[in-house]
């Protein structure tokens, strides 16, 4: 064992595939589903980053983030792992939180998933892309896990929220990190800070003699027992039962227990230089970091459907002959009809680039929730679709907004590519 990468040692509660549980891939995504058929909650593992120079096993086969999976799905939940760009570089910061958002909408739109019971778990560099969803907290969002977490950007990457700024902004919001005793300096210090800012927000594991990693370096009962109680806790706050002694093939330990520090002072933002791979490094020199509603008949009036832009509940008057890209734009519209806002952004491509009427410029799914949010929250959302044309991967359609008590005529062009909508033009 020792011979291998760090990265390809065996995950500590030594859990095996087997036929109790099946692995769907899906793109970039790979789902664990539990045996039966009953619709639970789930968990996304959020792997970190950047890898070693000439990394040839991506993330989601490396046995630690197999092991979490097939951990949760052997206690009834689904799993799912994605790759993600961080692991090429920080300098992906930015794309890898678009591709997480992806994964995110494929998970919670699975027919297994309670769409409302999900939870992300972030791992080292992964802590990076936390902020944002500790800041945003969407309905649906049950926990945030952090185990050994970076959460400080370098100098030099692009910023994204940062993690100690925003823990216990939404009081409701059950947030874990699980820490290393044996942590880089570097990232201790930040970790320090996100612990003392989160005061009573904030539960945690310690493990105080385990490396950066240790969930897959150190082979020990302190770090079996860290990683079943992280999974108990997990399990718990999404509404499950936790499991009996063997459901993992490591029992959990007689007591759960979790700690928690006092809000002292809000943290500074630290600046962390991060010049080597955040991946597990041996212990004994400290580690480096690592269905969809079909287009109504020609000029059949049909029941409410809205589309995009803050518009809202629409009613379509006349349209043109079906094609896959208006199944496209179909769905987008009944995922806003439901006032669904994460299912409503799963229709688009982490880099969709909407250009608005007034000509201001929305690209990717994270600044389209900003945009959205409140609307969906206040129901300012009220379109009549006058008629919609259908050409190859566009989709045009002739729209009246009525926003704040005016009409206001719209074109909105929709281009879609490869079932998702990469392009949006609204012309007043």
């Amino acid at each position: 064992m020792t011979d291998l990468p760090a990265y390809l040692r065996p995950f500590v509660l030594g859990v095996l595939e087997g036929s109790d549980v099946r692995v769907d891939r899906l793109g970039e995504i790979d789902l664990y589903r539990p045996p039966g058929t009953a619709r639970g909650g789930a968990i996304l593992f959020v792997h970190g980053g950047p890898g070693p120079a000439g990394l040839e096993v991506m993330p989601r086969d490396w046995p630690v983030y197999k092991g979490y999976a097939t951990a949760a799905a052997r206690r009834g939940l689904v799993a799912a792992v994605v790759d993600h760009s961080l692991i090429h570089g920080l300098d992906r910061l930015v794309v890898a939180a678009d591709e997480v958002e992806a994964a995110v909408g494929v998970l919670r739109s699975d027919p297994r998933v309670d769409p409302d019971r999900v939870g992300l778990w972030f791992f080292s560099g992964a802590g990076l892309l936390a902020g944002e969803w500790l800041d945003s907290r969407p309905d649906w969002l049950r926990f945030v896990a952090l185990t050994y977490p970076l959460l400080a950007t370098p100098p030099g990457v692009d910023d994204l929220v940062t993690a100690a700024e925003v823990i216990g902004k939404h009081k409701d919001l059950p947030v874990l990190l699980t820490r290393a005793g044996l942590e880089r300096e570097e990232l201790a210090g930040p970790v320090a800070e996100f612990v003392s800012a989160g005061g009573a927000a904030l539960d945690i594991i310690d493990v105080p003699k385990g490396h950066h990693g240790f969930d897959m370096l150190d082979h020990t009962e302190e770090s079996r027992a860290a990683v079943t109680k992280a999974l108990d806790w997990a399990i718990a706050h999404l509404g499950e039962e936790p499991g009996a002694d063997g459901k993992l093939l490591v029992p959990p330990p007689a007591k759960k227990k979790t700690t928690t520090t006092r809000r002292t002072t809000p943290a500074a933002k630290a600046a962390v230089a991060v010049q080597e791979p955040l991946t597990p490094a041996e212990p004994a020199t400290q580690p480096p970091v690592t269905p969809a509603p079909s287009t109504p008949a020609p000029a059949a009036p049909v029941a409410a459907q809205p589309p995009l832009v803050g518009l809202g509940a629409a009613t379509v008057a006349a349209v043109t002959a079906d094609t896959p890209a208006a199944r496209v734009i179909g769905r987008e519209h009944a995922a806003y009809d439901a006032h669904d806002l994460e299912a409503f952004l799963a229709m688009y491509s982490p880099t969709a680039r909407i250009l608005l009427a007034d000509g201001s410029e929305l690209k990717g799914r994270r600044f389209l929730r900003e945009f959205y949010r409140p609307r969906f929250a206040a129901g300012r959302c009220k379109t009549e679709v006058v008629q919609r044309l259908m050409v190859g991967e566009w989709v045009v359609e002739h729209v009246v907004a009525y926003d704040d008590g005016e009409s206001t005529p719209q074109l909105a062009l929709y281009r879609v590519a490869d079932g998702l909508i990469t392009d949006v033009e609204f012309r007043a």
